[in-house]
């Protein structure tokens, strides 16, 4: 089974990407949101892959984050949710709002993703698997959104830090929880600069 593979973006096609690694074209199924992240990226960009096989064929689906590939994986497990409902749902909504919405049974919020009807929806809210998965990752906060659990919004260097995030395109949940992480591996006393460019490198694909 693939894991992971390293190359460089060859091709965007319909619900994928072509990667090309030493001269050979993996075909890889994504997100939406996977794909910016690839298109974003200089030189060779890292793919975590979860591969499918069947007696027909070998699908391979492509992830930015092990957060991404995680809710994958969960969300293949509710009733009727193929991987590209799956992928369906992860190119409308990041990884935290999709548990904000879990944790909360936002069935509206859910149900609104194209492609996605009322039925659907409830499923997935109610999908044991999927409040599993939920427990843990946000905690509700009406100042924030959905905040990573564990982490707390950012202060001072570390707020200005989120906004610069924001500003490029990111989700604040994700945002808060890689400047945290820079800011918790360089220190209190990071400049801003600094802190930026290491969250950076954690939220693009290497």
């Amino acid at each position: 089974m693939i894991g992971k593979l390293t190359g460089r973006l060859d091709e965007v096609v319909d619900d994928g990407c072509i990667l090309d690694v030493n001269g050979v074209g993996y075909l890889i199924a994504c997100s939406q949101k996977t794909l910016s992240r690839l298109r974003s990226a200089p030189g060779a960009v890292k793919v975590l892959v979860e591969t499918q096989v069947r007696q027909d064929a070998i699908t391979l689906f492509g992830f930015a984050t092990e957060e991404e590939r995680e809710a994958f994986r969960a969300l293949t497990e509710v009733k009727t949710i193929g991987p590209q409902k799956a992928l369906i749902v992860l190119s409308d909504l990041h990884v935290g709002e999709l548990a904000q919405a879990i944790a909360t049974k936002d069935r509206k919020r859910m149900g609104g993703i194209k492609g996605i009807g009322p039925t659907t929806a409830n499923r997935i809210v109610d999908e044991p698997a999927m409040q599993k998965w939920a427990v843990g990752r946000v905690v509700p906060d009406d100042s924030q959104g959905a905040v990573i659990a564990g982490v707390t919004a950012p202060e001072g260097v570390g707020a200005d830090a989120v906004s610069a995030l924001l500003n490029l395109g990111w989700k604040r949940p994700e945002a808060a929880a890689a400047v945290a992480r820079a800011i918790k591996r360089l220190g209190e006393e990071a400049e801003l600069g600094s802190v930026i460019r290491d969250s950076l490198r954690e939220l693009a694909p290497r």
